[in-house]
């Protein structure tokens, strides 16, 4: 495979500051129409953070502001002084009747559905946007049948041969060829059941894919597993769908994004999988700008997979992210009444020094791949 070159680092930049910039501004409008939903006052809705560069206010008092620093945003509501909710004295100080419209005041449905909403408007976006994308260039569907089997390769050795139709890898059944390589990229080297069909007679064998690293059009290495079965050139499939296949494949298809990563974490935990695999803020804008270099359909692609990332992440129930804030509201709903503030102040000190750590940890890993290291080697020797 020919290695394309690498985007230019100004077109990289662009690239992934706009991904991050619409993704905030998905997200955070999660949180923005859930609040208003409910009557929550909100004070400002912000994309980036530090020193407003733009902003107005509308005639909700709301402050709409584009801030110096590019990377995230924030939904703040009226009365809170920090990332826990909580609210300020002076706030608790006001009579009921004028705390009624505060996101603290509402009930802890409410507050819980508010929060949820920015991860469930990622996913929504992704479903949108892969739904959009297979009704304008269709959707994968190329029929699980192989067409061969690598001599010596796992899949060979284990009787596997052209003609047989895959219908199940493990748990999961199998619809289409691109199902075999999702699955495929999430294995360790772990042993697999193979269920198939030949002719009429359903017949299922277990043995071990093989490690492979594999580069991409840019050079990036891939480790997944490899049944050794193969396509003959020009039978992958697109088929064309209508509006309604098109909403069920995109929610499919989500769901087996969430899947991988949920599984690709549970790897990583167990130590199936280095922490290495996972990608930075360094890494994610590599591969934005090698996304958007291979035109506008896979950059939309790439953006809706890491809409669903961002989901993902924030549902983890980590305090600073949403999921720790929805992890505190069972424990609230558990109890029948809230933590101590302290306790919830120690939380979220806590959940933001582990991202930090967490996020450090990444940014080095980052480093490392993209040559940082080894430019600095070789300018040192």
């Amino acid at each position: 495979m020919e290695v394309l070159p690498q985007p230019g680092l100004l077109f990289t930049l662009a690239s992934y500051l706009l991904l991050i910039g619409i993704l905030v501004v998905v997200h955070e409008g999660g949180h923005y129409l859930a609040g208003r939903l409910f009557g929550v006052r909100i004070d400002s809705y912000a994309l980036g953070f530090g020193k407003e560069l733009l902003g107005y206010t509308d005639r909700r008092g709301t402050r709409w502001r584009l801030n110096a620093i590019p990377l995230g945003g924030y939904v703040k509501f009226t009365g809170d002084i920090n990332a826990a909710s909580e609210p300020s004295p002076e706030i608790l100080a006001l009579p009921l009747s004028e705390r009624a419209d505060l996101f603290v005041s509402k009930p802890l449905w409410q507050r819980a559905i508010i929060v949820a909403a920015g991860p469930v408007i990622n996913f929504v976006f992704a479903i949108l946007v892969f739904a959009g994308l297979y009704l304008a260039v269709g959707h994968p569907m190329t029929p699980p049948i192989i067409d061969g089997t690598a001599p010596g390769g796992p899949a060979a050795a284990a009787g596997l041969r052209a003609g047989d139709r895959i219908t199940a890898i493990g748990s999961r059944s199998i619809d289409r060829f691109e199902d075999v390589m999702d699955t495929m990229a999430l294995n360790t080297g772990t042993p697999v059941t193979v269920r198939f069909a030949r002719g009429s007679e359903a017949l299922a064998v277990t043995f071990t894919p093989r490690i492979v690293d594999q580069k991409d059009f840019f050079g990036n290495v891939n480790r997944h597993g490899q049944l050794g079965v193969a396509l003959r050139p020009g039978r992958q499939v697109t088929e064309r769908v209508g509006p309604i296949d098109a909403v069920v494949w995109a929610v499919r298809d989500t769901g087996t994004v969430v899947r991988s990563i949920f599984t690709s974490l549970g790897q990583i935990v167990s130590g199936q999988r280095s922490i290495a695999d996972l990608g930075g803020p360094i890494k994610s804008g590599q591969i934005t700008g090698q996304q958007a270099s291979l035109g506008v359909l896979p950059y939309i692609f790439f953006m809706a997979f890491f809409s669903i990332n961002l989901g993902v992440i924030n549902l983890l129930p980590i305090p600073m992210l949403d999921g720790g804030h929805l992890f505190l509201y069972a424990v609230e709903a558990f109890r029948r009444q809230p933590l101590g503030a302290k306790v919830q102040e120690w939380a979220f000190m806590s959940g933001f020094a582990a991202l930090m750590s967490l996020m450090a940890i990444l940014t080095w890993n980052d480093l490392g791949s993209v040559g940082v290291f080894k430019r600095l080697a070789g300018w040192l020797g």
